[in-house]
C-alpha cells in the first residue's frame, strides 16, 4: 500500500503540473515544458529514493489534519490556489495573451536554473528535517525536535526557500515576463505561512524561540 501511494503521489506530482500546462497551450510541442517535467521526475525519484520513509509517509498524508492551526489551513487553502493560478497562467500567456513578451534566451535559461537549484535546495532541506511535513503542526507522537544543523543553520526555511526559486525559476523558464511577475502572489503567500508557522512553533515548539534568536533570517541570509 506504502508503494502503491508513493508511485501514484508521484504520478499525481507530474499530473498536477503537466496537464494544465499542455491542456491550456493547446499542443504537445512544447519542449521547454518536457525539460521541465523531466526536473521534477528526477527530482521525485531521487526523494522516493533516498528520503525515510517515516517522512515520506508523513507527506503523504492529506493537506488538512488534527492539531493544525486554522490559520494555517486558510493560508494553505490560499496557497495551493495562488500556486495553481500561477501553473495556469504560464501557458496562458506563452500561447495566446503575450501580456509582457518573453525572456531571452539567458535569462530563461537562469530560469530552469533556478528551478532546479529550487528542487535541490528542497529536497537537502527535507533530508536534513525529519519533520518538514506538509502542514504546521507539533508533532508530538514522533518526537518533534528544533532541527539547526546543515541549511537550517543558514535560514530557518530552507525548504520554502527552495519553493521560492522554483515559483520564480519556472515561468522565466517557460519564457512568461509576465507571469514571473505573478509568481509574486504565491511567494507573498508562502511569507504569510512563514508567519502562521513560527508563531505556532514558539508557542508550541521547545527551543523554537531559542533557534530563531540565534538564526536570524527566515528565507535570504542577509535579507530576510
Amino acid at each position: 500500500m506504502f508503494l502503491f501511494k508513493l508511485i501514484a503521489g508521484a504520478i499525481a506530482n507530474l499530473a498536477i503540473l503537466g496537464v494544465p500546462l499542455f491542456a491550456l497551450a493547446g499542443t504537445w510541442d512544447w519542449w521547454r515544458a518536457w525539460v521541465l517535467l523531466g526536473v521534477v521526475l528526477l527530482g521525485t525519484i531521487l526523494s522516493v529514493a533516498t528520503l525515510p520513509r517515516s517522512l515520506l509517509e508523513e507527506r503523504l498524508k492529506p493537506p488538512m489534519q488534527g492539531g493544525q492551526p486554522r490559520a494555517d489551513k486558510i493560508i494553505l487553502i490560499l496557497l495551493l490556489t495562488a500556486m495553481t493560478g500561477l501553473i495556469l497562467f504560464v501557458p496562458l500567456d506563452v500561447f495566446h495573451w503575450h501580456l509582457a513578451g518573453s525572456p531571452g534566451e539567458f535569462v530563461s535559461s537562469v530560469g530552469l536554473v533556478l528551478f532546479a537549484s529550487g528542487w535541490w535546495v528542497s529536497y537537502v532541506a527535507l533530508k536534513q528535517n525529519a519533520f518538514a511535513t506538509a502542514v504546521v503542526r507539533h508533532q508530538a507522537e514522533r518526537q518533534h525536535v528544533v532541527i539547526h544543523t546543515g541549511l537550517y543553520k543558514i535560514v530557518r526555511h530552507p525548504m520554502y526557500a527552495g519553493g521560492v526559486l522554483l515559483m520564480i525559476g519556472m515561468p522565466l523558464w517557460l519564457e512568461s515576463n509576465a507571469a514571473s511577475l505573478f509568481a509574486v502572489v504565491p511567494v507573498g503567500t508562502l511569507i504569510l505561512r512563514v508567519q502562521v508557522e513560527e508563531r505556532f512553533l514558539k508557542r508550541e515548539l521547545e527551543g523554537y524561540h531559542d533557534y530563531t534568536s540565534k538564526v536570524r533570517y527566515r528565507l535570504i541570509p542577509f535579507l530576510w
